[in-house]
């Protein structure tokens, strides 16, 4: 299982479904479409000296609790989700959900919402993925050899939740023009490139 499939699989779509007034399949393609766009936008960020010196700052102030012993949507601070989307993507914010959006069938309010929410959890995720209990993925180049990690592929194992990822992230990426040998990261980095064009390093760098 890739890292980015395990953090697929802990997302209660259910409560997400719930918590935006949508089906639980537009919950998890509006997921899988939202959680390597953070992670490709905190890559980009991090390929700059100033945006990776605000994400360490940013990570220090996190901890792992979010993604130990389940995820809950009661425990996320969305109000500091909608300040790190706004870190991550600074003023292209807006464009990131709206091509989210139409890429996963939803409109992108759906993904004003969802964005804030995903993005404490998978800040979490990342500091679980710098020397914690589940340590050795972080050794090596700095955050954005971590973070292409995390990014660098999915589904392509037989455990069911990286075959649901690989096969709604593939519908997702679908519209656009295949894997980019021009992105960092190859695979779902290179989609989301071809996908979301310049706007990935809009943020803090």
């Amino acid at each position: 299982m890739s890292d980015l499939d395990e953090l697929f699989a802990q997302i209660p779509m259910d409560q997400v479904a719930e918590r935006l007034g949508v089906s639980k399949a537009d919950a998890t393609k509006g997921v899988a479409a939202a959680l390597p766009a953070l992670l490709g936008g905190l890559q980009a960020n991090a390929s700059d000296p100033k945006g990776e010196a605000s994400l360490k700052k940013a990570l220090q102030a996190k901890d792992e609790s979010l993604v130990k012993g389940g995820i809950d949507l009661g425990d996320v601070d969305v109000a500091d989700g909608v300040k790190i989307v706004k870190n991550i993507f600074g003023s292209k914010t807006p464009e990131v959900e709206q091509r989210l959006g139409a890429v996963a069938s939803n409109k992108d309010d759906m993904m004003g919402q969802l964005l804030p929410i995903l993005a404490p959890i998978v800040l979490s995720f990342i500091v679980s993925k710098m020397g914690g209990d589940k340590g050795g993925s972080s050794s090596g180049g700095g955050l954005g050899d971590l973070l292409g990690g995390l990014l660098g592929g999915s589904g392509g194992g037989s455990n069911s939740g990286g075959d649901l990822l690989g096969s709604v992230l593939g519908s997702v990426l679908s519209g656009s023009s295949g894997n980019s040998s021009g992105s960092s990261g190859g695979g779902l980095a290179g989609g989301l490139g071809d996908l979301l064009g310049g706007l990935l390093g809009g943020g803090k760098r």
